[in-house]
């Protein structure tokens, strides 16, 4: 299969799947005329690396994620630490989504919205002291 039906049939773009391969986390088989060949294992391969990035993890972590995939004698506690930690940075930028979150709303709440030019949202985005 060409690359841009591994794009169609994966949901990556065509940029994405040439970057994987850029940086040799999958690499198509060529044919004779150098055109690339995805088999079923490299759409395997590019699905899973689409899910485990929709989780956010890395592309270095998604290097690793892809090695344990491919090992059949793999420890799942590795698996498991991975997925950890990135659930603990999930868990930080909700938590930093949550003080924006509350900064935005007092300061949206503060600011009058009139003809006026002050604006406490345009202090702040600054870094202006706040009377």
């Amino acid at each position: 299969m060409n690359i841009s039906d591994a794009a169609d049939h994966t949901g990556l773009t065509v940029k994405t799947i040439r970057y994987y391969e850029d940086i040799e986390l999958v690499i198509a088989d060529r044919q004779t005329n150098g055109y690339r060949n995805y088999a079923d294992s490299h759409l395997q391969k590019l699905t899973f690396l689409k899910r485990a990035r929709s989780f956010g993890f890395s592309v270095e972590d998604c290097r690793e994620l892809l090695r344990l995939y491919q090992d059949d004698h793999r420890d799942s506690a590795d698996v498991k630490r991975l997925a950890i930690e990135r659930l603990a940075d999930l868990e930080e930028k909700a938590r930093e989504i949550k003080r924006l979150r509350k900064t935005l709303t007092q300061l949206v709440d503060a600011c009058s919205g009139d003809a006026g030019s002050d604006c406490p949202i345009i202090s702040q985005l600054a870094g202006e002291e706040r009377n």
